[in-house]
């Protein structure tokens, strides 16, 4: 059964679309049929993870919401993008990078429910097992349609004072729109503290379990990963899938077992 996942945050810049990116090749990889949507349209991002140049981007979601295009022809395999070891499939429908077309959006914004519809769409005419929601920052219509038709939401902050509060609020919205599964990814965890060998010691554990605890009581809900801070992962600078170039990392096996905990 297919299946809509909506990955969220507060605020932007807390990893939300590399996480997407991830959980997509991991189920991918599986040997699911995937397609990646970014709703984040005023200011688009994923495509540079899944290494889609502008030249290769048309159309786009923005043809589809001007209805020059049907939906899955919005939709492009980036399958042999992402590396080794992609079993099934990965498709992305991006949203337009050129300043005019974002715009033009902005100006005289689109039908969200058309939206959607198209989300149900393409998961059926596409066959998918797993369509993923990039969506924009904050709390919108369209963000709020996206996470009432969602099968799950994945909900990322930073531990963070100014992500607690506004997190809350996401929290709770998605609790009153009755989404049936709803976990918390809190990302960026400093790493203070390896024993001398750089190994992480107790008081790591520690930490990362007082962060846990913290969270679940604080949101009444699941956490479904904790992912350190990385060099790795700066160093990349989106330029790939970090889970398919680091693969044996603790931050792969993180998103690992958040890619198994919403199959």
């Amino acid at each position: 059964m297919s299946k809509i996942i909506s990955v969220h945050s507060f605020r932007g810049g807390t990893g939300k679309s590399n996480t997407t990116a991830n959980i997509a090749s991991l189920l991918a990889a599986d040997g699911a049929r995937v397609c990646v949507v970014d709703t984040d349209i005023a200011s688009p991002g994923i495509h540079v993870l899944f290494n889609l140049g502008e030249d290769e981007m048309a159309p786009t979601l923005n043809d589809y919401l001007w209805g020059k295009c049907s939906i899955e022809e919005a939709a492009h395999n980036v399958t042999e993008k992402i590396g080794v070891g992609i079993k099934g499939e990965v498709h992305l429908i991006p949203s337009s990078i050129k300043a005019g077309e974002i715009a033009r959006i902005l100006r005289e914004g689109y039908d969200v429910g058309l939206l959607n519809d198209g989300f149900r769409d393409v998961v059926e005419r596409m066959n998918l097992d797993y369509l993923l929601i990039d969506t924009h920052p904050g709390l919108n219509e369209e963000t709020l349609l996206s996470i009432a038709i969602s099968d799950a939401l994945v909900i990322i902050m930073r531990p963070d004072s100014q992500d607690y509060q506004g997190t809350a609020v996401t929290v709770d919205v998605a609790k009153k729109l009755d989404v049936p599964k709803m976990y918390m990814v809190i990302n960026k965890v400093p790493k203070d503290y390896a024993d001398e060998g750089g190994n992480p010691n107790i008081l790591e554990t520690l930490t990362y379990n007082n962060v846990r605890k913290r969270v679940e009581e604080t949101y009444d809900a699941q956490v479904g990963a904790i992912f350190p801070h990385s060099d790795e992962m700066m160093t990349l600078a989106s330029s790939g899938i970090f889970s398919v170039k680091y693969p044996d990392n603790v931050m792969s096996k993180a998103m690992r077992n958040l890619a198994d905990l919403i199959k």
